[in-house]
Order: structure tokens, then sequence, then C-alpha cells
């Protein structure tokens, strides 16, 4: 039976977590004969499949008015309830008209419910889902408690309403077991583990024609050592650690390459790496500017590259995050057969690591024992493709797409049985 799927969050678009994973599970649903729309403030989906809705959106001036007044204190003024409330049905009106305009059978609320970036359509999405009692799979990527910023607020009640709300109709799916335990733990939620996945079946493709200088024009010769961290400029992906692994590495043939920007999160912290870099004598190359979601050119004419395509002709992968929710560019490297350098961070201890990987780990510092092992790794071609074709092959097994439709199809039939 096809059924029609409605993905709804504050944003789709880009390669942030959530666009991603959401991009998979409608990949998987449509092999199984579903169909998938999307409604968000922000959206570069199908337009024919889509509604956009402009006040969806978390950056929109009038959620953003109310998210200067309900965070970081305990007490809000009447007029900040008047106007979540009256976004809030507003919102609540056009997912009515969404999901009558394309017969939507289930709801998919993508981080919607979980982090309270957008309070109103948290809430509009819980309202409609009481009165409807329509079908819903909640998935969870990042819950308010998992955020500082979040711990103080005016809104504990709007809260403990919606993100997420305790309905009989949703199903809640989560990507970690640490979310799983908190969940049950703060809501008396049950959920599914559902982690990140790759399409591991399939091999990524050889690098084509415009890939093939990429090496060129971010200015490294080809006997360089490509170092690449994957990453956003933030401080809990511990960045200062890949620094500290290159100057440790002694080879000036090493060159660090930093694929995306700080973002909005401020400068002190890229500031404080490029300083860092200085007086280690690594050479540090940040270039986001040449990096985005799709090829393109520069102001300059110069080539745009997409992450993806940077990985083949990378050597080697940094990946020392303090904190991360799952972690998909340690998923991606794993894809395309990269030796990678772990910080074992929390999630990765827990739901990767026992799955028998083999990686060069740390534990919130660089030791000389870690230096050798990428050495040994960086200079024995045999041994690293043994332990990158290792590493794939138990990706596959646990974090591969048949991995996720087995979970999904399973979901969907308990849903519609109920």
């Amino acid at each position: 039976m096809s059924l029609n799927i409605g993905f709804i969050s504050t944003r789709f678009s880009g390669t942030d977590g959530v666009s991603l994973e959401s991009a998979k599970w409608a990949e998987i649903l449509w092999e199984s004969g579903h169909v998938s729309h999307w409604y968000a403030g922000e959206l570069d989906r199908n337009p024919g499949f889509s509604m956009l809705v402009p006040e969806a959106f978390f950056g929109h001036e009038e959620n953003e008015w109310i998210n200067k007044r309900i965070w970081g204190q305990t007490q809000r003024d009447p007029e900040v309830s008047q106007r979540i409330h009256k976004l809030a049905g507003y919102l609540k009106s056009t997912i009515y008209e969404y999901v009558e305009k394309f017969s939507i059978d289930i709801l998919i609320p993508e981080n919607a419910l979980t982090i309270p970036m957008h309070l109103p359509l948290g809430i509009a999405i819980t309202e409609f889902l009481a009165e409807t009692q329509m079908p819903c799979i909640a998935h969870h990527h990042d819950f308010s408690w998992e955020r500082i910023r979040f711990s103080i607020n005016a809104v504990t009640d709007y809260l403990e309403f919606a993100f997420p709300p305790r309905l009989p109709n949703i199903i809640h799916t989560v990507i970690n077991q640490a979310a799983q335990e908190q969940l049950c733990w703060r809501r008396g939620v049950t959920s599914i583990l559902t982690p990140n996945v790759i399409d591991f079946k399939n091999p990524p493709p050889p690098i084509d024609d415009y890939a093939m200088d990429v090496r060129e024009n971010l200015g490294l010769a080809e006997d360089d050592i490509f170092i690449l961290q994957p990453t956003r400029i933030v401080p809990r992906k511990g960045i200062e650690h890949a620094i500290k692994l290159v100057e440790m590495l002694d080879d000036p043939k090493c060159k660090l390459v930093i694929s995306h920007s700080a973002g909005d999160e401020g400068f002190e912290y890229v500031n404080m790496l490029h300083e860092l870099a200085h007086e280690s004598n690594v050479d540090l190359r940040i270039v986001a500017d040449q990096v985005d979601d799709l090829r393109g050119t520069t102001d300059q004419g110069e080539k745009i590259y997409t992450l993806w395509d940077l990985y083949p002709h990378a050597d080697f992968v940094t990946y020392p995050s303090l904190y991360e929710g799952f972690g998909n560019a340690l998923l991606e490297a794993i894809y395309f057969k990269k030796p990678v350098l772990i910080n074992r961070y929390d999630i990765f201890a827990r739901d990767i690591e026992p799955k028998g990987f083999h990686f060069p780990m740390m534990e919130g510092y660089v030791r000389r024992s870690l230096v050798k092992q990428v050495k040994e790794l960086l200079e024995d071609k045999e041994l690293r493709d043994s332990q990158c074709e290792h590493n794939y092959i138990t990706a596959q097994k646990f974090f591969s797409y048949e991995v996720l439709r087995r979970k999904l199809n399973a979901i969907i039939a308990n849903l519609i049985v109920e």
C-alpha cells in the first residue's frame, strides 16, 4: 500500500543533519512505494511536493522576537504568550492545509518536536496531532536538555507539552542510546533507536572530471599529505586536537584542511585555532569559501566543490569531537574508505565503538603512541586499506540503508495496524 508521507520541520535545506537524514528516510520510503512531501520554513526540495511556510523557519523575525524573550530568563510577559499562541495558531492552520493538499497519511516531524528552536511550530504540530490523531513518527535528533542555552527558560510549560509530546498516535525514534534513556527517564516515553545511515550497498563513484583538480585548487601539491577536518568550526569539534596531531607528526608535507566555516557561532574559536596553528608551525587551511552544498563558482570565478568532492582526495580524516549526537562525518569517512582519528566522545563509545570498528583513538588528548599509529597508517598502504575495508564492511552491517529500511517498514506497519 502506497502512503503519502508528510515531513515537517523548520528547514529542509543544505547539509545539516536533519536535512540530510530526512532525505535518506524519504529515499528509503520511496523505494518501499511511499511518496514524500515537505513542509518547512526554508526548502530546497521539489516544489511540486512541498509547501513553503516562511513563518515556520526558526530564523523568521517573529520567532526570533519570541526566542529573545523566553531563553535565559524564568518569567515571560503576557504579550509573549499571546504571540506564541498567535503564531502557533497560524502555523497549525497551514499544517491542516498541507495535510489536505497532499492527502498525508503519516506525519514525520523532523526534530521539530525535539529541540525548541521554534516553539510555536512544536505547539502547532502537537495540537494538530492531538486534534486529528494522525499517525506520526517523531524523528528526534537533539533534545532541549542536551543544550545549555535552553536550560534556563520561561517556557517549561510548553516544553513539557510539546518537546516532545506524549500522545498515543506518536511513535518516537531517536539516533542514539543516551537519548533513548533520557527520553524515557525525563518524559516517560519509549522510543525506537534509528541510527544515522549511509547507502553502503552502493560505494561512492570514482572521481569525475569536475573534481579531478581539488588538490590543485586548494593549493596542495600532489605529494602533500591531505588531512581533512570535515566539520564546521565550533568548539565541540575539538579541532585543536587535530592541530596538535599535525604538529606531532612533524612533517611539513602534512596540511590540515578544514572544510567549513565558523558560521553564526562567533569567531573567537577560529581565531584561537589560527593562533595555535601559527605557534605550532602547522599549515592550517580553511577552505569554506570553496566548499558548499552544491557545485558552482565563487565571485572570483574559482570552483566550488562539495564536501564529497574532497573526501576522495584526502589521505587522512580527523574527527576529534568532544560531543556529537551521532557522527555523520565519521560515517562519511568510512564510506570513502579513509582512515580516521577519533576522540572517544560519549555516543561513539556507546553506540559505534562496540560494533567492532578499527580506528586510532584518543581520549581527550593526543599521545605519542597515537601519533605512531597515524604515521603507520599514512606510510603503510596495505595496513590502511585493510583497516578501511574492515570499517566499511562493519558499517554496512550496522549503519546501512537496509538496517533503516527494516526499522521503518516495521514502524509503519505498526502505525497502520493500530
